[in-house]
């Protein structure tokens, strides 16, 4: 299971100069096959599309113009913000189970336990204005200064892959027997996706234990809110 970078169009790549593309570039495009950006791309919207759609992945584009892609139980936002070499590339997950304020105290300690023997995502709590109780996980990449495609194809597919996970862990974790058949839905769909992206990313990103990365939850009605820190 691999995306091929040189299949993914160069949105943001340094473009070939003038005079230097050789009998080797000609003989590419006689054959039909895009160059691989030589060099830091500057990812963007459209990269990120090909490669969700590379991944099976059903997305959509929300009123604040980012793209999510939902599951059963959550909804994973990939998001770009700041500007020039501040510009961050964020993927957060706002996990739409509901905790009461009683469980809170239990989810600090459960993501305490995920955020020590994972790298990512960072998860933690978010608490509403009705004391309702959800989780959000997110990983940032910093690319203002450029990237290269294989990482940020790595990233992201791993980053997709641990959100999925991370839910599955935490009904596993808190014993939500009745989420479980739909969470396991959710991620046979996600995986059989992320699958048709990087495998080397994905398994380069994941503890050699097998541990999993992943992401947090929140409100259904709060998607223009995507912004809340850890309480």
């Amino acid at each position: 299971m691999s995306v091929d970078p040189s299949s993914i169009p160069n949105f943001g790549g340094r473009p070939p100069q003038s005079g230097q593309s050789g009998q080797s570039g000609q003989q590419g495009q006689q054959q039909g096959q895009p160059k691989k950006p030589v060099g830091p791309i500057l990812p963007d919207q459209e990269l990120v599309k090909r490669l969700l759609d590379q991944m099976k992945l059903k997305y959509v584009v929300d009123k604040e113009g980012d793209l999510v892609a939902p599951w059963e139980q959550f909804r994973t936002y990939f998001m770009f913000r700041g500007e020039k070499q501040q510009r961050i590339f964020s993927v957060r997950t706002f996990y739409d189970r509901q905790h009461t304020i009683e469980d809170k105290a239990r989810l600090l300690e459960t993501v305490n336990d995920w955020n020590r023997r994972t790298l990512w995502p960072k998860v933690y709590t978010h608490t509403h204005d009705d004391g309702s109780v959800r989780l959000i996980g997110e990983a940032q990449l910093l690319i203002g200064m450029g990237v290269a495609l294989d990482q940020f194809i790595s990233s992201t597919v791993s980053w997709v892959r641990a959100s999925i996970e991370f839910d599955k862990w935490l009904v596993e974790t808190l014993g939500l027997a009745k989420d479980a058949d739909s969470a396991e839905e959710g991620t046979d769909s996600g995986e059989a996706g992320a699958e048709a992206a990087d495998t080397g990313a994905a398994e380069g990103t994941a503890g050699d234990d097998g541990s999993s990365l992943d992401k947090g939850d929140a409100d259904e009605t709060g998607d223009g809110d995507k912004g809340p820190r850890a309480d």
